[in-house]
């Protein structure tokens, strides 16, 4: 039999899979979440769920709460470890951290894994900016979600009180965001770039959250006009 990980990179469309893979492109479910989603009984997703855990593909941890949390207890959602991400993940992350790593002994420190990362994330950026630039501006981030997802970042955007949230259920480079978060702080200056308006990164799959979120503000008509924006951090929200 085959590891956890060959299995679910082979593309069998196992029910088991399935499941893994609504983890992957929704981010962290509940059981009853991930039932409506797939069209099972929440007895048949428990099921499934606790093979996934004994493999490590997935983990139970408390639902993360943003804002003021209800009364009872938190619901459990079910995220993908990193053995689950790295069973829909084939790049070559070792080799890129070396070659990061090479770059900032040899050509200037972290200022020079700062410079690859923007250049890296601007040629990328050319598709997302045609994208956006053919939304009205009321689905600019929808699109930009779409073509996010082309890369297979899974992204999605949703309102948020005055305004709305991109989130990235998953991260090709996470391994290597990990160890360089110029990637992450280049990604969030280019989505404030390409939305006209500053944006305030709130979590990162490579600080250990389940989703890269990313709070877009609402865009005023003056702000669409001038676009001229500043882009945040790429800290976290402490809150």
């Amino acid at each position: 039999m085959g590891t956890p990980q060959e299995e679910l990179a082979t593309g069998e469309h196992s029910t088991r899979n399935r499941v893994a893979r609504s983890i992957l492109d929704h981010g962290p479910s509940t059981v009853a979440e991930l039932a409506g989603r797939l069209g099972l009984t929440q007895a048949a997703v428990r099921r499934h769920l606790d093979a996934l855990v004994a493999d490590d593909v997935v983990e139970a941890r408390e639902q993360r709460v943003y804002g003021t949390r209800t009364r009872g207890r938190p619901a459990k959602v079910f995220a993908l470890t990193d053995c689950g991400r790295d069973a829909f993940d084939q790049s070559y992350d070792k080799l890129a951290a070396d070659a990061l790593r090479w770059i900032a002994e040899r050509e200037g420190g972290p200022e020079a894994v700062a410079a690859f990362a923007r250049a890296r994330i601007a040629a990328q950026a050319r598709a997302y900016r045609e994208a956006i630039e053919a939304a009205g501006p009321e689905e600019r981030a929808e699109a930009l979600a779409r073509a996010l997802s082309v890369d297979g970042y899974a992204a999605t955007a949703r309102s948020a009180p005055v305004g709305e949230q991109l989130c990235q259920h998953h991260c090709p480079v996470v391994h290597v965001a990990e160890q360089f978060p110029q990637l992450c702080e280049a990604e969030t200056e280019i989505f404030a770039e390409l939305l006209g308006t500053h944006v305030q990164r709130l979590a990162t799959i490579a600080h250990g959250d389940g989703v890269c979120t990313t709070f877009i503000p609402k865009i005023s008509k003056t702000d669409h006009q001038s676009h001229h924006a500043s882009a945040s951090t790429a800290g976290r929200n402490p809150a």
